[in-house]
């Protein structure tokens, strides 16, 4: 059986055609530009062409339903899109539109549980019961999923750690708060942060890079990023003691987040004498969104598991 999974960015959406006898492979893969600035039918009509594309190039009919990753939230109450940073998605009905434009049943979720899900199914989480998937790099997202089951939550908010308050932290955020996790350790606000010190623009990679031939600004920046990175995700881990933690994102890349000072720095905010969970790195790189929404077609919590082989219970 093939599935299909659509990763609608927020300038490209992706597109594969998934065989669920190997769910991490695709049979095909293909990606258009979003094109939000022209509105969201103009992102409708992406959609539907590039599944179109999808069919052409694969030779596989698209099945009933069809999964679909997509920044922001359906609001369980309203049925309408929230939080989206593709701005033109906010308020519309985006799950029915996307079914009348595609003639097909449409499963949806936010990208960041789309990451979790394959990872935990069958990337870097594999064989870990509680999984935390987190995107940090643009923007700071996150998913729960516990025994292959994504967690949602009453107001489809679940795993937004993003837009936790940091202690003593005033920056305005997007959201309307100030000094949420975002405004603090994403990519662009520790380039933000170096900034301020010094007068200059340099990238997160540049700034890692000028860390480590002891530029002073770029330490204390990366020294930051440690420290509000610990406070932040053992407000996570207090509340659900995952078995482990997948880091995505371009912040994810830096090593300094899989070190022991790094750990160090989680445990002087959590309620334990020491921190067992795993920070892992994602095996399926930039296909994780999309793999994950191919997977949200599954019928069933023991389908889903089936496929991605089941984790195990692993003592504590």
């Amino acid at each position: 059986m093939n599935r299909f999974g659509i990763d609608l960015g927020g300038t490209k959406i992706e597109g594969a055609v998934v065989d669920s006898a190997r769910p991490d492979r695709a049979v095909c893969r293909l990606r258009v530009p979003t094109g939000g600035a022209r509105g969201y039918d103009h992102v409708l009509s992406q959609v539907a062409s590039l599944v179109a594309m999808l069919e052409r190039e694969s030779g596989v009919k698209r099945p009933a339903v069809i999964g679909i990753g997509t920044p922001g939230v359906i609001d369980p109450s309203a049925g309408v899109l929230k939080n989206s940073n593709s701005t033109c998605l906010n308020g519309r009905r985006v799950r029915e539109d996307l079914a009348r434009a595609l003639g097909t049943g449409v499963r949806m979720a936010n990208d960041a549980n789309c990451f979790a899900l394959a990872e935990a199914m069958f990337g870097a989480g594999r064989d870990r019961r509680v999984v935390v998937g987190l995107i940090l790099g643009t923007g700071c997202g996150g998913g729960v999923v516990v025994d292959g089951q994504v967690l949602d939550g009453l107001h489809g908010i679940a795993g937004e750690w993003g837009h936790n308050p940091v202690c003593g932290e005033t920056t305005p955020c997007y959201c309307g708060r100030s000094g949420c996790v975002e405004t603090v350790i994403s990519g662009p606000a520790l380039e933000r942060f170096y900034g301020k010190l010094t007068g200059r623009r340099r990238s997160l990679p540049e700034i890692a890079a000028r860390a480590s031939r002891g530029d002073r600004a770029a330490g204390a920046t990366l020294r930051r990023l440690r420290a509000k990175f610990g406070e932040s995700i053992a407000a996570v881990i207090n509340i659900l003691d995952p078995d482990a933690v997948v880091i995505g994102g371009g912040v994810g890349n830096l090593d300094l987040l899989y070190a022991d000072e790094t750990r160090e720095a989680v445990l002087r905010h959590l309620f334990n004498g020491e921190i067992r969970t795993e920070f892992l790195r994602p095996t399926l790189g930039d296909s994780a969104g999309v793999f994950g929404a191919a997977m949200l077609t599954a019928s069933s919590r023991s389908e889903v598991r089936r496929e991605g082989s089941p984790p195990a219970r692993r003592s504590r």
